[in-house]
């Protein structure tokens, strides 16, 4: 992932809605949004075997970002293991912030969100052992540190928020608001672009919250709800060079 707009307890039906784009080079191979044999669901990076986004039906949740601030990734485990420790484990969202922030080393940059029922928590190994309990509200996350006010957050979080204000919490809700948001296009202009140590081409190439450049772009877009009644529905709109390549939609209260 490289943009997750998110809402913690904020709407009364809804106590945790996401809104996310992945960014990867085209070529990497990748399996679709589906049910793991390990009973969560989740798009797989079937190069490293891991995920970048995913939820159990327990509503454990847990999604992750590469961290773009110039310095090699170093670690020699991949960062798309994370969310498939938390996913798999039954440790509280408090207490595997801490397991990672002790051992975030051994990983690629990353930030990594975890929640469960009762609390979410972000944490980074850049810089090392920073974590911190997520406050309800609002919240944006890119390759930066949690609610950093790049473009693509300050103003993804903005029209994520008006999107979560249309939304009537029902199964059903027509999702293309949310969509609408993650597919902003529009290069920030150079004044505001931060400085990651990549250049200021490639900055602004990359500034927008949906991404073209060469051989690389967002690969899919995300829609998480997860509802009052402990149940939730997730949708995944994959896309390649060409344009929309793909969509599935999973609802938990369908397998009920």
């Amino acid at each position: 992932m490289c943009l997750v707009l998110f809402a913690w307890h904020t709407h009364p039906d809804l106590p945790l809605v996401v809104a996310a784009n992945r960014d990867e080079f085209y070529a990497r191979p990748t399996e679709p949004l589906h049910r793991w044999d390990e009973g969560f669901v989740a798009g797989r990076d079937l190069l490293a075997g891991g995920t970048w986004m995913g939820i159990s039906d327990g509503l454990r949740f847990a999604a992750v970002t590469n961290v773009r601030d110039g310095s090699p990734a170093a670690g020699a485990l991949s960062r798309g293991r994370l969310p498939v420790d938390f996913l798999l484990s039954e440790d509280s969202a408090a207490f595997h912030a801490d397991s990672v922030a002790a051992t975030g080393s051994a990983y690629g940059s990353f930030n990594l969100l975890v929640a469960d029922r009762e609390e979410l928590w972000w944490s980074t190994n850049r810089p090392h052992g920073r974590r911190q309990r997520v406050e309800p509200g609002i919240h944006g996350l890119s390759n930066a540190e949690l609610d950093t006010p790049w473009p693509k957050v300050t103003e993804g979080t903005r029209a994520f928020g008006a999107a979560l204000a249309a939304d009537d919490g029902k199964p059903d809700a027509d999702l293309e608001a949310y969509f609408a948001v993650l597919a902003q296009s529009e290069p920030a202009p150079w004044e505001s672009l931060p400085d990651t140590g990549v250049g200021p081409d490639l900055e602004r190439a990359l500034s927008s919250r949906f991404i073209h450049y060469g051989e690389y772009g967002t690969r899919a877009s995300t829609v998480l709800r997860v509802r009052s009644d402990g149940t939730y529905d997730i949708t995944e709109r994959r896309f390649d060079p060409n344009g929309v390549a793909g969509e599935v939609r999973f609802d938990s209260a369908q397998v009920r």
